[in-house]
């Protein structure tokens, strides 16, 4: 039998520890080092995934990246708003980018297979970027996931190269841990489970 690559207490701990780091926790103008990103997707290509399909698709940007990023979300929105446009809800999205090291876009890319709820397709990509909250962890990086911005907003899809029925679920922040979470809670997981025995 193969030995164990890591001690259950270690892993516990880890799915224990792993927190949402948001823009104002951030260490500015800290870069995290492309070479920890790759391996942030290598992780969350390993999710797991009904038939193979791996619906994951991600756009990462940085550097000039997030510019580009935060013009197109701003002026998106500015297109699309209407009488619900707000200042400050624009200044967010053409500023907020600019503090990350990284952002990666999450997109579903719908499996053409017909059989394949989509249900389970957006369930696989959430499983490949709790990959990427727990590696983010491990390397010490904060980071969150987030669905605001123009996640939701008609045209959004086409920029980060999704079609059709694929579907945009977000985008996830990243840079370096400056001020850290809170610790976390959680009700015991005996109140939101039946177990049936017998």
């Amino acid at each position: 039998m193969d030995q164990q690559p890591i001690a259950p207490e270690q892993f516990n701990h880890l799915v224990k520890s792993r927190r949402s780091v948001f823009l104002k926790q951030f260490m500015k103008g800290e870069q995290v080092p492309d070479k920890i990103i790759w391996q942030l997707l290598e992780n969350a290509n390993w999710a797991p995934t009904h038939k193979h399909t791996a619906p994951w698709r991600f756009c990462v940007f940085t550097g000039e990246g997030l510019k580009k990023l935060a013009s197109f979300q701003a002026a998106l929105y500015k297109k699309n708003a209407g009488q619900h446009f707000k200042p400050d809800k624009y200044e967010k999205m053409q500023n907020n980018p600019l503090q990350c090291s990284h952002v990666i876009s999450i997109g579903m890319k719908r499996s053409s297979e017909a059989n394949i709820p989509e249900m389970e397709e957006i369930a696989a990509v959430a499983c490949a970027v709790e990959n990427i909250y727990l590696t983010a962890a491990v390397y010490g990086i904060g980071g969150y996931w987030t669905t605001g911005g123009i996640t939701y907003e008609t045209g959004a899809k086409e920029f980060f190269g999704l079609s059709g029925e694929d579907k945009l679920l977000g985008f996830f922040y990243l840079g370096y841990i400056g001020t850290p979470s809170i610790a976390g809670k959680r009700e015991p997981i005996a109140n939101k489970t039946t177990w049936v025995d017998g």
